[in-house]
């Protein structure tokens, strides 16, 4: 699953603002007016870029150079000369003083997506953690207005922990794509192959690994719990919101287990707004 999983997995935005049960929707939706159109710009982007690298039906060289293209895209905005579909996200960009190195970091991590991740090393799982949601996540948090030191650290925990969620949630819809993040060096400490996906994602000591990513996945979540309780309460609502849906998320992968079968699971749209109306009244 790439990009930015703050947002990507999501209807596209017409789709979106139709749909109630979608918890970016439902996050976005609180914002005012001018947060939540950036937002939705953020998305446009995200999604874009995110659809070229899981393109399989466009060889490897072409989906590099549309990534490069997106590079220039970005470039021409910060230059003032956008394409016109760019127009409103250069505003946005102006307007919330949104850095240029977090677009490209998100290119840079749609770039390791379309290489077909297998079992990297801890090292690089956090790179990529960082560029694909992170990165997202420091462009948010300057859209919702928070002081810049804790914005920061809210993006690092929370990005990383939404992606480690969806990470868990989504092992068998990756490994048809030719996908494994989970890391290598646990995968080798419970003897599981590093390099066959069929063995990786069948092997019955696999759920050992997933328990581990999934502690790692709640020690972000609560640190960025108390990042949160200590922010002004209207720039953390739409966070919070994300928070509470993919922490739900999370533990119902965990009630279920990681034993085969694995079936997928969602938050119900009772709970979504439940969470909604803690957060917002």
């Amino acid at each position: 699953m790439a990009v930015s999983n703050l947002i990507a997995d999501e209807p596209a935005p017409d789709a979106a603002k139709a749909s109630s049960g979608s918890s970016f929707y439902l996050a976005m939706r609180i914002l005012p007016a001018a947060q939540r159109d950036a937002m939705y710009q953020v998305y446009a982007f995200c999604r874009a870029v995110d659809d070229i690298a899981d393109d399989g039906t466009m060889p490897r060289h072409e989906r590099a150079a549309a990534l490069e293209q997106w590079r220039a895209d970005i470039d021409d905005c910060y230059a003032g000369k956008p394409r016109p579909s760019l127009a409103a996200l250069t505003r946005h960009i102006h307007a919330f003083h949104l850095s240029r190195d977090d677009f490209i970091a998100v290119i840079d991590g749609m770039a390791m997506d379309s290489e077909d991740i297998v079992a990297p090393d801890e090292a690089t799982l956090d790179l990529y953690c960082d560029r694909v949601a992170s990165a997202v996540g420091r462009l948010s948090v300057r859209i919702f207005g928070m002081q810049e030191d804790a914005g920061r650290r809210l993006a690092h925990h929370l990005g990383r922990a939404l992606q480690l969620t969806n990470i868990l949630r989504d092992i068998d819809e990756d490994a048809a794509i030719g996908r494994v993040y989970l890391p290598r060096e646990l995968l080798s400490r419970e003897g599981i192959s590093t390099t066959d996906i069929a063995s990786i994602v069948g092997d019955a000591r696999l759920p050992r690994v997933c328990l581990t990513i999934a502690e790692r996945a709640r020690s972000h979540y609560a640190q960025s719990d108390a990042i949160m309780a200590n922010a002004p309460r209207a720039q953390v609502k739409a966070p919070r919101i994300m928070s509470g849906a993919y922490r739900c998320v999370l533990e119902a992968n965990l009630k279920r287990g990681f034993d085969l079968p694995r079936n997928h699971v969602r938050t119900p749209r009772s709970r979504l707004l439940w969470i909604v109306a803690r957060n917002v009244f």
